[in-house]
């Protein structure tokens, strides 16, 4: 079992700049694949970012280089951090935990079906 908590959401100006964190307790964090995915009102919860027990890291296209996902298994933690936020950005954010499994890549690791563990969310919210 993981339990997930997610931090650091909040309002902020568009091309301001957050980073989120999800604790995670329990055991076993560094076997893990995080996920970071979003859903913003009306709409399916979609992928961010996900990152492998490995550190290799996927991307969903619309990123375009503004987020980055990081993890530190010394603090059972991940991160995002997301830069030149945009209005349409805001949504809850959610991470997720799925257990890394040898020979799946980004298509895999970007479905919501995938994970097995999921925090309650943090709110986004961007400003124009």
């Amino acid at each position: 079992q993981v339990q997930l908590v997610e931090s650091g959401g909040g309002l902020v100006q568009a091309e301001g700049s957050l980073r989120l964190s999800c604790a995670a307790s329990g055991r076993g964090f560094s076997v893990y694949a995080m996920g970071w995915f979003r859903q913003a009102p009306g709409k399916e919860r979609e992928f961010v970012a996900a990152i492998r027990r490995s550190g290799t890291t996927y991307y969903a296209d619309y990123v375009k280089g503004r987020f980055t996902i990081s993890r530190d298994n010394a603090k059972n933690t991940v991160y995002l951090q997301i830069l030149s936020l945009k209005p349409e950005d805001t949504a809850v954010y959610y991470c997720a935990a799925a257990l890394d499994a040898f020979g799946y890549s980004h298509t895999y690791y970007s479905r919501v079906s995938v994970y097995d563990y999921w925090g309650q969310g943090t709110q986004v919210t961007v400003s124009s």
